[in-house]
């Protein structure tokens, strides 16, 4: 199987995002020249994963077909052992026979993935936020990495960008996705400075008409700053970024939050959902200030990114900004 990589505009994936990652919001942006990606849980069975890797290929073979160009999707899978086998299974065959050409694991170990997706042809790039963790996914034999930084929106990492990417390449050659308060060319540019192949980017694409986040939490968004968005265990019971308007609004401190009784277990009054009444958001909040489709937004970053590609030189602009005189 050929991966589509021609299809890329811009080297960026659309984040999977619970609920946010609607079908509308994945084929938008395999149109418009990014990665599009949703979690597996998103459609709600098997039956439903079914209908939309069925949409996703039929607009693929209809663009295609009037020379119009489509960018690669990834599915988001959890590996971690906990995970119902059969549903797994069940996942991995309907993902055979669409030849899903991405996939994204995270949490466990995904070999049992990457041995599947090998038999079709697929890459799988593995979630990490610690160089530790990046060690075993390649020992588990992911094809790639998805290098989660801190001011991510929802489950994040700690590690700066400057300092674990370039780690990361002192022992893997192979694909990087860099993750985590990215949202303009410039963002996008730097991420490729540090070495990686390509960029997430998950709020930007929140806040665009295609998502299916609602439309609170897109004007959440457009007027948080970067200080509203609180790093945190006790929403979603792991350390994730979510908007403290938000918060909030489902009568909550943020400075007081119940602590959660494990992992993965919040310990939240009744009616309040991380992801659904609690709304995530990363650091890069700061730069979105609109609500525009995916094809406007993917043309302005591809303007961005040029524009940051042909930047003067560093001295060059030091100089204008500083008055300097050699």
């Amino acid at each position: 199987m050929q991966i589509p990589w021609s299809g890329l505009r811009i080297p960026v994936m659309a984040a999977p995002m619970f609920i946010v990652s609607s079908l509308d919001l994945v084929i938008a942006s395999c149109h418009a020249g990014v990665i599009g990606a949703f979690p597996s849980a998103n459609p709600r069975s098997p039956h439903s994963l079914e209908t939309w890797l069925d949409a996703i290929r039929t607009a693929e073979a209809e663009t295609l077909s009037q020379g119009g160009t489509f960018a690669p999707f990834c599915v988001n899978m959890l590996a971690s052992s906990a995970v119902d086998k059969e549903a797994r299974d069940a996942a991995l065959a309907t993902l055979r026979k669409y030849e899903a050409p991405l996939i994204l694991t995270n949490m466990g170990d995904p070999r049992e993935v990457v041995d599947a997706a090998h038999g079709w042809g697929g890459k799988v790039f593995h979630d990490v936020t610690t160089v530790r963790h990046a060690e075993k996914a390649i020992e588990s034999g992911a094809d790639g990495l998805m290098l989660v930084c801190a001011g991510a929106g929802g489950h994040a990492g700690t590690l700066s960008p400057f300092a674990f990417l370039p780690k990361v390449r002192t022992f893997f050659d192979g694909p990087i996705m860099l993750a985590g308060g990215i949202a303009d060319g410039a963002g996008i540019a730097a991420g490729l400075a540090l070495g990686a192949d390509l960029v997430v980017m998950g709020t930007r694409f929140i806040a665009s008409a295609e998502s299916g986040a609602s439309p609170d939490h897109k004007e959440m968004l457009v007027s948080s700053r970067s200080e509203d968005v609180l790093f945190t265990e006790a929403i979603a019971g792991l350390p994730a970024n979510f908007l403290t308007q938000s918060i909030v609004a489902n009568g909550l401190d943020p400075a007081d939050l119940p602590a959660p009784t494990g992992r993965h277990r919040p310990n939240l009054p009744a009616g309040v959902k991380p992801w659904k009444t609690v709304y995530s958001g990363g650091h890069s909040t700061a730069l979105v200030d609109d609500i525009p489709s995916v094809e406007a937004a993917v043309d302005r970053l591809a303007t961005e990114l040029a524009t940051a590609s042909s930047k003067a030189d560093w001295r060059t602009n030091l100089e204008q900004r500083v008055g300097m005189n050699g």
